[in-house]
């Protein structure tokens, strides 16, 4: 497990990238990561088109950053205070061949750290983490060269003023609905309870790693030498704007 840390969007980006290529050359192990987004970011998913998602233009002018993910699902805005990212990189033989089975495996982490909050979460297919019906968490995933690569967020507070202002009128995501009824189809633990950042934190490092074998660790030297050459991708024109 490598515990929180805080990274711009484009080397969040290649850290998970380059933990998978290690994981499929069998130079990395199975991974969990936490992390989050400073400055804050827009995450758009593989196959969207930016300029249909993302006011590249506010960005810029709010010093939020923004890039294309790796996995699919929708345009995420990231508050560098308001939630925590988590990434789960390991062999396909790890998990089930079913994607919905392996969300619900992978997610069942989010609920076991929730509820030792109290917060009664439920798993909702095919991606998504609800409290009593209302979104709190949502995941993507890849599988590429025989390795799974799910990656997700755990609102801790919102901003919403931001959010809209960096996600184009026609995205309004997180949840696909009108704004008019965000408030009703989102929330957030410190809205649920939880009493800060760190508090949640812990309490997923629980939920993930309950009953598994695991150690605290750090990039070694070959993903250091692999984000320093993919963070470029990652910050690039031809890539977050190749659609």
């Amino acid at each position: 497990m490598i515990p929180r840390e805080e990274r711009l969007a484009a080397e969040n980006m290649a850290v998970d990238e380059a933990i998978a290529a290690g994981v499929a050359a069998s130079t990395s192990p199975p991974t969990i990561r936490f992390y989050t987004w400073n400055p804050g970011a827009v995450s758009i998913g593989h196959f969207q088109r930016l300029h249909d998602e993302v006011d590249t233009d506010a960005c810029r002018a709010k010093g939020i950053d923004y890039v294309r993910r790796r996995t699919g699902g929708g345009a995420v805005y990231h508050d560098p205070q308001g939630e925590i990212t988590y990434s789960v990189i390991a062999p396909e033989s790890c998990f089930s061949r079913d994607i919905r089975a392996s969300y619900r495996e992978i997610c069942g982490g989010i609920l076991k750290g929730l509820a030792s909050l109290g917060i009664p979460a439920e798993f909702r297919p095919i991606n998504d983490v609800v409290v009593r019906g209302r979104k709190i968490s949502g995941s993507a995933q890849t599988r590429r060269q025989g390795v799974l690569t799910q990656h997700g967020t755990v609102l801790y507070r919102l901003d919403r003023a931001t959010m809209f202002s960096v996600l184009k009128p026609s995205v309004k995501k997180l949840t696909d609905k009108p704004v008019a009824s965000f408030n009703a189809a989102v929330t957030c633990a410190a809205e649920e309870g939880c009493g800060s950042p760190d508090e949640l934190y812990w309490a997923l490092v629980r939920g993930f790693t309950d009953g598994r074998e695991w150690r605290p660790g750090e990039l070694n030297d070959r993903e250091r030498a692999a984000v320093a050459s993919l963070a470029g991708k990652y910050r690039s024109d031809w890539w977050n704007a190749i659609r």
